[in-house]
């Protein structure tokens, strides 16, 4: 999905051995619709080579102090076509979107902090800033380095409103964040005038599992992918979220929280407790919660003979919601093995029943899948329901595109 499409992002590379790393950043972010233009410094010159830097960029870093002032070309709000030169510029936008400084050590972060702008990147930086251009910041270091002194420096910077990309602690180092994740916090920085930025988002996702003994459960074929992609586009849109899902492990990244329940009660038991402490706007229950469960055994029930399962139904988590939450927004998934008009029908028929905002319909075909049909259906207005189709992450967005701007909501049939 072009995230970024029609974005001019200037990328400054700083003198940390991570500067190998802003190849595979640059053609990632190209690959999301960005322009990018890479500013050096001489130390980060001596780690990666400037050619290298230009066929991954496709334009020539800028590497040197010129009489064409590139940092105010760049970073005071100019909308001034930019010349062909020696340096960056084949002609297009000339002000930057935002600026990104990936690796930034310790020293930049320093400068940066105390308006010492005697390098390129840090020149970049101060006038971003002074000008109001958004400022992502992927510090790298030794362990060592990142002390109390840097971490201060670091909340000075918070302080101006720069985004902190936090690095990955392992090794005895405090490492470059993943590709990804650098991506994702730049795309959140530049999303910022959603209608969505600031609301807390509660999403919960996957397949819960109820035990039958200690080694076996009943579950179903959900993997949790469009709850995933729920969360990262609430994350990118400038929400704060909670994922609550039924994997275990860390499964997004450390900008969402992320809380793990197995069984259909824990995860309802942890999205009410999540919801009593006050503060959500918006619940997206998108995981595949176990309708049946039973008493599980306490020892591995022995295999070769008939076994017969008491089953009983769980508690329904969006109608304990509405019933504790009147007020809070709530987007529900009903899935069906039927389509067409009897789909639409029993999707209406769950909002109806569970008082939801917004349900999305779709079938058993999607699970599993990186693809998606669905069909989205408010309860304001004529409940006409928008057909989408496509990739998970394409989905996703246009269902908080339907969160974020109610009026936008039509009967168009969407695809990429």
């Amino acid at each position: 999905m072009k995230t970024l499409a029609d974005k001019t992002i200037v990328l400054g590379i700083t003198g940390s051995i991570a500067a190998v790393r802003t190849v595979d950043l640059a053609h990632e972010l190209i690959r999301r619709g960005a322009t990018v233009v890479a500013v050096m410094t001489e130390s980060a010159q001596r780690i990666i080579h400037p050619d290298a830097v230009e066929c991954a960029t496709g334009m020539r870093p800028i590497t040197d102090w010129t009489g064409r002032t590139s940092w105010v070309e760049y970073c005071c709000g100019s909308d001034a076509d930019i010349d062909t030169g020696t340096d960056a510029g084949s002609g297009g936008k000339s002000a930057a979107d935002l600026l990104l400084i990936a690796p930034c050590t310790a020293a930049t972060i320093g400068k940066i902090a105390h308006g010492i702008p005697d390098t390129l990147v840090s020149i970049f930086a101060t006038t971003a800033i002074g000008a109001g251009v958004p400022v992502v910041v992927a510090p790298a270091m030794h362990l060592a380095m990142y002390s109390p002194v840097v971490r201060a420096n670091i909340d000075t910077l918070r302080g101006y409103g720069v985004t902190i990309v936090p690095p990955v602690i392992e090794e005895g180092k405090a490492k470059i964040a993943g590709t990804d994740d650098i991506v994702l916090w730049v795309e959140r920085a530049l999303g910022r005038s959603s209608r969505l930025a600031g609301m807390r988002v509660l999403v919960t996702c996957g397949a819960t599992a109820e035990p039958i003994d200690p080694v076996r459960i009943i579950t179903s074929r959900a993997r949790g992918k469009m709850g995933i992609e729920l969360a990262l586009e609430a994350f990118r849109r400038g929400c704060d979220v909670t994922l609550v899902h039924a994997g275990p492990g860390r499964i997004v990244f450390p900008g969402i929280r992320e809380i793990y329940a197995e069984t259909a009660a824990e995860m309802t038991a942890s999205v009410l407790a999540e919801l009593s402490g006050g503060g959500y706007d918006l619940l997206i229950s998108a995981a595949a919660i176990s309708d049946y469960t039973l008493d599980s055994a306490t020892e591995k029930i022995r295999s070769g003979e008939s076994l017969t399962l008491n089953l009983r139904p769980t508690e329904k988590l969006l109608a304990a919601v509405r019933d504790r939450h009147p007020d809070i927004t709530i987007v529900g998934f009903k899935l069906e093995s039927v389509t067409g008009d009897a789909l639409i029908v029993r999707a209406k028929a769950a909002m109806d029943r569970y008082g939801l905002d917004m349900v999305v319909a779709n079938t058993v075909e999607s699970m599993g899948g990186d693809e998606s049909e669905v069909w989205i259906i408010a309860a304001k207005g004529d409940r006409d329901s928008c057909h989408v189709s496509g990739a998970k992450d394409v989905v996703a967005s246009a269902i908080l595109d339907c969160v974020g701007e109610p009026e936008s909501r039509g009967t168009e049939s969407r695809k990429p």
